[in-house]
């Protein structure tokens, strides 16, 4: 039961020795001596000396046993004699009893102080359960039956009395600071900032967390168990959420904005030797997960796939916390939630095993049925947690505001990093003013600077509220769109293209962006140019322009629609280049501009051919529009291409329903047309397109001329 309580704690830290659970079996008498004997020097050697700032009278008590344990297989090493068989089973039982003490040491060792301190009574625990486990281990063995010397055998003895009274020990010094550390986050509960005197005291003189590393150190940590939590460890997470807060707080409020070494590295790259400071764990996350099991939102593995109502899949608890924040958009496309429902995707769910279960990986998928407010611990901050956030984030502006210029890069970068946990913090960040000084730094000289802030925008432009912000700030558009022009970096061009869409999301501005002077022509220069997550980005945000019926006319003049077109052709961005070709031709002005491309029409077929189903119900839409308002010209084109009968049948019975729906209208059309002569892969089989009969309006039927093969199509 104790090593059981000790490996659940400590699983997510690191994952435990295979001889934790399993004693030697193979070995005789002689060797398993030897092999205790190591353990227990390697035990001595590696933590006597150490001085444990928590949980010392324990550890040191736990040692001492060890170290008596040492003299005694010293001493059956050196004797030689065959030991009893109850001896050698108590043996083989020391074998687990130690190595689950070096777990507990090293975890006491490893762990944040902080952390220490919040399980300071289950951490005592452990150590009160292996101090039972040795007293039971000494009353059954035969010192009797075994060859010792009277002082080894007399130990015994006084050790086996002194386990006997042995009792749960919880140190009262600790206990004092564990005490007064919930004391300081009450303090934020209740709408009061801690005395920064007593801050002081206790986090640099007590806990002796003495600067920004240390913090920074604490708070990683702290986070793992925010991540890691399951709800079987003490204390909840909102409450862990608030430590970490208040720890975040007191960083900056006791260690100002020392420099970073890890930004200083990042300085000292060239422009080609850096992989980006944003989106380096983006690349190593496509780099070993099928990009379809990858979450659109966080990018991470999914647990609990589910779609929503424009058909797309999303992680439950990144789609759920997104609608938390009060979108009602879907987040990859941009169009209106019709509802909130979450659909399970089972299929794409089971892949996710059967692909995890072939590599090894462990996997934990949430039941469907599980609330994400349940599920998503950082869904419901502590007003504590809230509150430290809140002072955090006027620091935090304040040293926007007057700091030097490397202070201020300080500064921006964990406004980013604290934007990047909830809408909370992004709506205090945005409040204290943060916004028309990271405007500022866009147009920063250090690329370095203006890829943070312009990532730093991005996050607090996520919270709808600072959508507004955001625009109505004197040139804060401007700069942005000169990121996007002129960035440093390859990321900070990129992350300018995702600001544009995501203030796209509201309508009022997709034109008011679209009118920026080279907005558009940079979105289709990245499109053009970009990397694979330029591009993404930027034939993300021109959809969403695209949407906006006044801006057809803007993206022609910029040359959207031929980057569009290339753009078809793309595995990764086809669908969204597909669905803004849709909208633009819309327009009058929008299908002659498609029409005029020649490889607008092929490519809309190839989507038809192997596109998603999104992006088939995109191709078939365009191509309609087209029929309609892009001229006799265009239609026949498209009525005269050889695949389209084909293409149009498969799309009738396995599109979406929207889908099927465009490929009935198609349909259609050419019902109204002269008999096609159309060539099915060279054969030379003609097909007509029929349908709409006197006997059934509401079937459409797909013949072959000769009368050899009818197959009715349900018009939707």
């Amino acid at each position: 039961m104790a090593a059981a309580a000790i490996f659940a704690s400590m699983r997510r830290r690191r994952s435990p020795c295979l001889e934790a659970f399993i004693a030697p079996v193979n070995l005789g008498d002689v060797a398993l001596v030897q092999t205790l004997a190591g353990l227990t020097r390697e035990l001595i050697s590696g933590f006597s000396g150490k001085s444990l700032r928590f949980q010392r009278r324990n550890s040191r008590s736990l040692l001492r046993k060890v170290e008596f344990f040492c003299v005694l297989l010293e001493f059956l090493n050196d004797g030689g004699s065959e030991l009893p068989s109850t001896a050698v089973l108590c043996l083989k039982e020391l074998f687990l009893m130690l190595y689950r003490s070096k777990v507990l040491l090293e975890y006491c060792g490893k762990s944040s102080k902080l952390w220490l301190l919040l399980q300071n009574h289950m951490i005592s625990g452990h150590f009160h359960d292996l101090n039972q486990e040795i007293c039971t281990l000494l009353d059954v063995f035969p010192i009797k039956d075994v060859e010792l010397s009277e002082d080894v055998r007399e130990q015994l003895e006084l050790l086996r009395l002194q386990s006997r009274m042995a009792k749960f020990y919880m140190d009262k010094h600790d206990e004092v600071l564990r005490t007064r550390l919930f004391a300081l986050l009450d303090e934020f509960e209740n709408g009061q900032i801690p005395n920064p005197i007593e801050l002081q005291a206790f986090f640099v003189d007590r806990l002796g967390i003495k600067d920004e590393n240390g913090f920074r150190v604490e708070i990683e940590f702290l986070e793992e168990r925010v991540m890691g939590y399951e709800g079987d460890v003490e204390p909840p997470c909102s409450v862990l959420n608030g430590f970490v807060a208040l720890t975040r707080y007191c960083r900056f409020l006791l260690c100002g904005f020392e420099e970073d070494d890890k930004d200083v590295r990042h300085c000292g790259r060239t422009r080609g030797q850096r992989k980006g400071l944003i989106t380096q764990e983006i690349v190593e996350t496509f780099g070993t997960i099928p990009k379809d099991f990858c979450c659109p939102i966080s990018l991470e593995l999914m647990r609990d796939p589910v779609i929503v109502s424009t058909g797309q899949t999303y992680d439950r608890r990144s789609i759920s916390r997104w609608m938390e924040e009060g979108h009602c958009t879907c987040p990859k496309t941009g169009q209106t939630l019709a509802h909130t429902r979450l659909v399970p995707n089972r299929a794409l769910r089971n892949l996710i095993v059967q692909w995890c279960s072939a590599r090894g990986i462990a996997y934990d998928p949430l039941e469907p049925n599980e609330a994400s407010s349940e599920s998503f611990p950082a869904s419901s901050p502590s007003r504590a947690a809230n509150e430290a956030n809140k002072a955090t984030a006027a620091i935090l502006v304040q040293q926007l505001a007057s700091g030097s210029q490397q202070e201020k890069m300080m500064a921006a970068k964990e406004i980013r990093l604290l934007a990047k946990t909830g809408k909370e913090n992004r709506a205090f960040i945005a409040e204290a003013g943060a916004i028309p000084y990271l405007g500022e730094l866009l147009l920063s000289a250090s690329a370095i600077t203006q890829e943070i802030s312009v990532t730093a925008m991005l996050n607090l432009s996520i919270y709808d509220q600072n959508k507004s912000r955001i625009m109505e700030d004197k040139g804060c558009l401007q700069s942005i769109v000169k990121v996007l022009e002129l960035g440093m970096t390859t990321e900070a061009r990129e992350n300018a293209a995702a600001t544009l869409f995501s203030l796209s999301a509201v309508h009022d501005y997709k034109k008011r962006i679209a009118d920026e002077r080279g907005a558009v022509e940079a979105l289709v220069g990245l499109l053009r140019e970009g990397s694979a997550r330029g591009k993404k980005d930027a034939v993300t945000a021109l959809f969403n322009l695209s949407t906006h019926n006044e801006n057809s006319s803007r993206l022609i003049e910029a040359g959207a629609v031929l980057a569009l077109v290339g753009a078809l052709e793309n595995e990764s961005i086809g669908e969204e280049a597909a669905g803004a070709l849709a909208l633009i031709v819309r327009q009058p002005i929008g299908a002659e501009a498609v029409a005029k491309e020649e490889a607008a029409i092929s490519g809309l077929l190839g989507m038809m051919r192997h596109g998603t189903p999104r992006g088939k119900e995109h191709a078939v839409t365009a191509l309609l529009e087209l029929c309609r308002s892009g001229g006799t010209a265009a239609s026949d084109r498209i009525l005269r291409a050889p695949a389209l009968a084909g293409l149009l049948q498969s799309l009738l019975f396995t599109g979406t329903k929207r889908a099927r729906r465009k490929a009935a209208s198609l349909a259609r059309v050419f019902q109204r047309c002269e008999r096609l002569s159309l060539h099915n892969g060279g054969l030379g089989v003609g097909y007509a397109l029929a349908g709409n009969s006197a006997t059934n309006r509401d079937t459409t039927f797909v013949s072959d001329v000769s009368g050899q093969m009818a197959m009715p199509v349900p018009v939707l």
